[in-house]
């Protein structure tokens, strides 16, 4: 295996991590995690910040690996399959708790995911014809602002709180509205083969009705 490929599933492994940390009921087990008191409103959950760091690292290998596969010509199949199964399993999820328990407005993590979904049946379906759907600027930009807006989010905003400037908020904002935009342009650029898709479709309908 590969280096990239190793950068990959120690991406997984701290996704784990994460999701465990955040969902595990240390209250109900009777452990008691240190709080820290930054002023009279803002009492932050340890574990929150530990998650903050293992998040922004996770984040972090997310283009290490791509640019090592990319420079030492080890692009594998392996590689593309777990990268993406690795940016689910890190974004995705934490997107998820972080809306249950009222950190983030659950509206960006549907947008977000909603979007994943489409993008990831539009490359899909421009694959089984044989195209290659390179990444977008604004699926780029997406990316970056989505793992910032995260990170600040598991922060607590800090040091932005304290001056009463919502900036995790503003940049998970501008992701949900990048993710929109992406997926639409990723559609009118491969548009054509979906009218494939659909022609196919129609073509199978008609014979399968003559048949009978």
């Amino acid at each position: 295996m590969n280096l990239p490929n190793k950068i990959t599933l120690t991406r997984i492994g701290l996704s784990l991590v994460i999701i465990l940390l955040l969902l595990f009921p240390f209250d109900a087990t009777g452990i008691t995690l240190p709080t820290l008191f930054i002023n009279e409103s803002i009492v932050v959950d340890i574990r929150y910040f530990v998650c903050g760091c293992l998040f922004l690292i996770a984040s972090l290998t997310d283009f290490i690996d791509g640019y090592l596969a990319r420079k030492k010509n080890q692009v594998t199949d392996f590689g593309k399959m777990m990268d993406a199964i690795a940016d689910k399993v890190l974004v995705d999820s934490v997107l998820i708790i972080l809306s249950s328990t009222g950190f983030i407005s659950a509206v960006i993590a549907v947008v977000v995911i909603a979007r994943d979904i489409v993008v990831d049946s539009i490359k899909m379906i421009a694959g089984s014809k044989g195209a290659v759907v390179a990444a977008i600027k604004s699926g780029k930009l997406k990316t970056i602002f989505l793992m910032i807006g995260i990170t600040l989010t598991l922060f607590y905003n800090l040091p932005f709180e304290l001056l009463n400037l919502k900036v995790s908020d503003a940049f998970l904002i501008v992701a949900a509205v990048l993710s929109i935009i992406s997926a639409i342009q990723y559609y009118n650029l491969n548009k054509q083969y979906i009218s494939m898709q659909s022609e196919n479709v129609e073509n199978v309908e008609s014979v399968e009705k003559i048949d009978i």
